[in-house]
Formats: C-alpha cells, sequence, structure tokens
C-alpha cells in the first residue's frame, strides 16, 4: 500500500510538472515570432531549437504520470508544493538555453542565474553586451519576468484546473494565497484579466512618452513593452545597459513609479477596488504598512543625503533619492544612479536604509518580493496585542483583528508563521552577507547585495558580476529562489526528495 502512494506521488508531480513545463515552453513562440518579423535568424534557431527540448522534456513528463489512473482526489498539499518548487528548477535549465546558444553568456550557470533572476523577478543579469542582444532574447528576457511576475502557476492553472482537484495546493505552492473568487481557475484569470488591462495601459503611455522623448515609434514600442513588463512586475530587467538612466527622462521615471508601486499591490485588492471597494486603499493593513515604512524610508534617506550634500536641488533630491528608495521597496530594482554610487556617495546610512526597505518589499500575493507588507504588519500589530494584553485585566476577553480585504482574527497562529517566514528571510540573508564578506567583499556591499537577492529586487552595488565566484552565483540563485517561493515549496521538495533518498539507502542496506 505504501509503495502504491509513492507511485502515485510520483506520477501526480511528474504529470502536472510536464503540464507546466509545456504551458511555458509555447511561450517560446513569442521570441520565435519576434525574431521572425525581424529578420534574425541566427537567434529564431536558437528558440526553435529551446522550444523542440522544453516539449520533448514536458510531453515525457506527463506520458511519465498517464501511466497510473490515479483520481484528482488523491492530490495533497505536498503535491501541490513539490510541482511549484520543481517546475521552477527544471524550467530555469529549460528557459536558459537560449540564453546559453546566444553566445552573450559566459556559462551555463550564468545564463541559469539571469533566468532564475527574471522568473523572480529580481531584475540582476549577467548577459553580456545587452546592448546589442537580439529583439528576441530581449523579449524573452521581458517575458520570463512577466510570467514570473504573475506566476508560472498561475499560467498554467488558467489552463489546468478544469477537473483539478489540486490547483488551489498548486497556487498556495508558488507563494500566494488569496482568492479572488471561489474558483481558482477563475481567480488565475482575474490575475492575468488584470494584468493585461495594465499591460495594454502602461505599455500605451510609455510608447507615447517614449515618442514623446524622442525614440522612433517602433523603437519606443518595444522599450515601453519591456519597460512595463519589468516595471509591473516589479522585475527591474531593462533593455539597455543603463537601465532606466537610458532615457534621461523625469517622466519616463514617474510613470515607471505609479506602475511599479501599482505593481507591488496585492492582486486581490486590486480586485477589491475594481469591484468598487475603494476604501480598501486605506483600511488595508499592507497598504498602511507601506506608507509607514517608505515615508519614513524617504524622509530618513532625505535628511542623511543632505548632510552629505551630493544632490543639488528638489529634483535631483526627487530622481535620484525618492526613486531609488520606491524602488527598492517595491522591489523593482529599477535603478537612477550607477551601481558603485550607493557605496561611494550614499554612505552607509542611505546603504543600510536600501537594504532594510529591500528586505521589506512588497505585498503578499503580488509581483513583489521581501518580507511582505502583510508580515510586518502583522508582527507589529501582534506585538502591540502582546503589550495590551499585559496591561489589561486578565478577565478581559478583548478579540484583536487587522484588516486584509475583510477583518480578520489577529490570532497567534498568524503571527507565529509570519514571524518564522521573516526569520527564514534573514537567516538567508545573513548567510549570503557572510558569504560574500568572506569572499573579499566589504559587509556593506555583502549585505547590499545579499538583501537584493533574498528580497527579489535587482539593483546593485557592483558585486554581482560575471567575475565574481561562481560558489555565489549558486547561493544568489538559491536565496532569489527561496525569497520568491517564500520557502515552504523549497522545503517541501528538500523534504520529498531526502525521504526518498532515506529510503532508497534503508532498502539498499537490507539487501
Amino acid at each position: 500500500m505504501r509503495a502504491r502512494i509513492k507511485t502515485y506521488s510520483i506520477e501526480i508531480i511528474s504529470y502536472y510538472t510536464g503540464y507546466v513545463i509545456l504551458v511555458v515552453a509555447l511561450l517560446m513562440l513569442l521570441p520565435i515570432f519576434t525574431s521572425l518579423v525581424t529578420g534574425e535568424w541566427v537567434p529564431m534557431v536558437d528558440f526553435i531549437i529551446s522550444f523542440e527540448v522544453s516539449l520533448i522534456v514536458g510531453l515525457s513528463m506527463i506520458l511519465a504520470g498517464r501511466r497510473t489512473k490515479w483520481r484528482s482526489s488523491e492530490f495533497q498539499w505536498k503535491h501541490g508544493f513539490v510541482i511549484a518548487a520543481l517546475s521552477w528548477i527544471v524550467l530555469m535549465f529549460l528557459c536558459a538555453l537560449p540564453y546559453w546558444f546566444s553566445g552573450h553568456m559566459k556559462s551555463f550557470l550564468d545564463a541559469c542565474f539571469d533566468v532564475m533572476s527574471g522568473f523572480t523577478t529580481t531584475g540582476l543579469a549577467l548577459t553580456q553586451d545587452l546592448d546589442h542582444i537580439s529583439k528576441g532574447l530581449n523579449m524573452w528576457r521581458h517575458i520570463l519576468t512577466f510570467i514570473g511576475g504573475q506566476g508560472m502557476i498561475v499560467l498554467a492553472l488558467t489552463f489546468l484546473t478544469k477537473g483539478i482537484g489540486g490547483g488551489y495546493k498548486m497556487y498556495v505552492g508558488e507563494g500566494k494565497d488569496i482568492e479572488l473568487v471561489p474558483n481558482i481557475k477563475d481567480t488565475a484569470k482575474h490575475i492575468w484579466r488584470i494584468s493585461i488591462v495594465y499591460l495594454i495601459i502602461g505599455t500605451t503611455s510609455l510608447w507615447l512618452v517614449g515618442i514623446l522623448i524622442g525614440l522612433n515609434p517602433v523603437s519606443a514600442f518595444f522599450h515601453g513593452l519591456f519597460i512595463f513588463a519589468s516595471s509591473w512586475s516589479t522585475g527591474g530587467f531593462a533593455p539597455n545597459t543603463q537601465n532606466i538612466m537610458y532615457y534621461h527622462s523625469a517622466l519616463y521615471e514617474n510613470v515607471t513609479m505609479v506602475l511599479f508601486i501599482l505593481g507591488s499591490l496585492n492582486f486581490g485588492l486590486h480586485y477589491a477596488v475594481w469591484q468598487g471597494k475603494r476604501s480598501e486603499i486605506v483600511k488595508n493593513i499592507e497598504t498602511q504598512s507601506f506608507f509607514v515604512t517608505s515615508f519614513l524610508a524617504c524622509v530618513l534617506a532625505l535628511f542623511g543625503m543632505e548632510k552629505l550634500n551630493i544632490y543639488p536641488d528638489v529634483m535631483s533630491d526627487f530622481r535620484r533619492i525618492i526613486y531609488n528608495i520606491l524602488s527598492a521597496h517595491t522591489t523593482t530594482g529599477f535603478g537612477s544612479v550607477y551601481a558603485r554610487q550607493f557605496a561611494l556617495e550614499w554612505g552607509d546610512f542611505g546603504v543600510g536604509i536600501m537594504i532594510i526597505v529591500m528586505l521589506i518589499g512588497g505585498s503578499a500575493c503580488s509581483t513583489a518580493g521581501g518580507f511582505k507588507g502583510l508580515r510586518v504588519g502583522i508582527v507589529f500589530k501582534g506585538l502591540i496585542m502582546d503589550v495590551r494584553k499585559l496591561l489589561t485585566s486578565e478577565r478581559s476577553m478583548k478579540v484583536y483583528k487587522f484588516h486584509h480585504i475583510k477583518n480578520r482574527v489577529l490570532e497567534d497562529n498568524i503571527i507565529k508563521s509570519s514571524a518564522v517566514i521573516i526569520l527564514c528571510y534573514i537567516i538567508t540573508f545573513t548567510i549570503g552577507t557572510i558569504l560574500g564578506t568572506y569572499h573579499g567583499y566589504t559587509i556593506m556591499d555583502s549585505a547590499f547585495e545579499t538583501a537584493s537577492v533574498t528580497g527579489n529586487v535587482g539593483l546593485s552595488i557592483g558585486v554581482t558580476t560575471t567575475s565574481m565566484p561562481a560558489i555565489m552565483k549558486i547561493y544568489y540563485i538559491i536565496a532569489m529562489y527561496l525569497g520568491r517561493l517564500e520557502f515552504l515549496s523549497a522545503f517541501a521538495l528538500i523534504g520529498y526528495i531526502g525521504g526518498g533518498v532515506k529510503k532508497l539507502c534503508k532498502n539498499l542496506l537490507k539487501r
């Protein structure tokens, strides 16, 4: 019986992981079409080969999972979490193939780094000669960050949840827990509907601004599309090495700021506002938390920069300080200053503020990374609740609540789970900082870069380069992966594999 359950588990995981791979692989048709239209024949062949390899892997896993007849009722929580975690790893290798074939990567590890950076909407890049890569590859980079923001599982669920009992378990496994409507398939559709509406509005706005600042209409469209994908997904990728500085436009920066703040908000909040519940913007614990932390961070940074007398006027303060603070806080990673300027001009105080806001991050069930405002708000309210309990009579039975889309009871288990996830982020951040310091980087540089990868931000202080040690690249990939999936799915995968290895060892010893 135990062997039968184990077989079913493997079949279920293989089947649905294969489907997720197949759905994402179909997205390669977009850069293939882009390369065809722009006459980039070599990149087109690269994507065709990558597409065929991905199809073979996906279909093989689906066929392997169909060998046993299992019921959807046998789909357990562990299956959903393992499928989410495993899909991301397999897709990282498959989606890295076009990067590697392009000749713009120094190693396959670097290609995997850029793919995971895109999937997790981090935005750090090791791509060489970024200014001269093909339109198809640039399209692929921004497709990955756009899809990664919404989630590969969310994309797959749009097509796969009919008749599937484990759809919600896969959805939660990707670090999301808000159901916009009771049906998980409709929830996935609503998430994509929201994103597509903003895609049209955001791309059009950036396209018009691009023309206004001197880009030709075709170039302005591609730039608008790519920058929107990174803004909305709080991803930080840009089609040029200079990132947002390439445009030399305060208007362009302001439009992206609006988009990445919107992208960092909970999809449940977007849906509630679309349903006419505009008061949610003020009542929601996440927007309250974001307003308080971003306001404090901006004020402190402005005072800190004023002492250093770096920027000459208010406009410079807004474009160089406020923009970068909000970009970091929303985990977008667009930078309006060069990487080493953080270290050489901002000082330890400014860098420290950036580290804190990068770790805090945006909203839960959004495209943003970090602790999430929801957890910060819950832990803070939990602390206040404990203090009030100490100061009131033991006979008092007051129920403490918080508002997140609806009123919820502030229970100890909610506070505990939020604190545990925050602790996991802090441990990941600490290990990465120690690793960077061990390899010769200063502690502030190491802390800044590790906060960026752990919070899925993408701003760099100059550590992330092709010349950094391979062990740091691997750790940064792991940190981005853990931060985006919020640890639980990765832990489930490790536990599942560990259990299988343990059982195998026992069987070998018995023989």
